[in-house]
């Protein structure tokens, strides 16, 4: 005769019930996160793009027409390569500030899948659908 494995009965308790918050909370705090470093990298992409085709005109007398908030300046090319620069620059030190989030919040939850695992084991689901 089989033996079927019952589910266990497992109280769910305050304590648990802020951890599994807490794993939510943080879980879709990282998918915004990764979200905005796609997008810093697109732009970041852009620059780069910006970037080699400014270096491709071979008339240094052009102005380069460059987007400051919602008018466009123009400026030297060696200007615009600059600004180019300092754009990139920056976004690569807020990606890799986002990317440093990402991983803190990776920790936690691993510390919180670890505590609930144990609890509730198979009876809690805290993988992400991949779809």
């Amino acid at each position: 005769r089989k033996k079927t494995t019952a589910v266990e009965d497992v109280s769910v308790t305050f304590e648990d019930q802020q951890k599994i918050n807490k794993f939510a909370r943080n879980t879709n705090r990282m998918t915004e996160l990764k979200n905005e470093i796609e997008a810093k990298k697109k732009s970041l992409q852009n620059i780069q793009d910006a970037s080699d085709d400014l270096m491709m005109l071979d008339d240094d007398s052009l102005l380069i027409p460059y987007q400051i908030g919602d008018v466009f300046i123009n400026h030297s090319q060696e200007e615009a390569q600059e600004m180019l620069e300092a754009t990139k620059e920056t976004l690569e030190q807020e990606v890799k500030g986002l990317e440093e989030r990402v991983l803190a919040i990776q920790q936690v939850l691993g510390d919180l899948k670890v505590q609930l695992y144990a609890k509730f084991g198979n009876n809690i689901n805290l993988e992400a659908d991949e779809s």
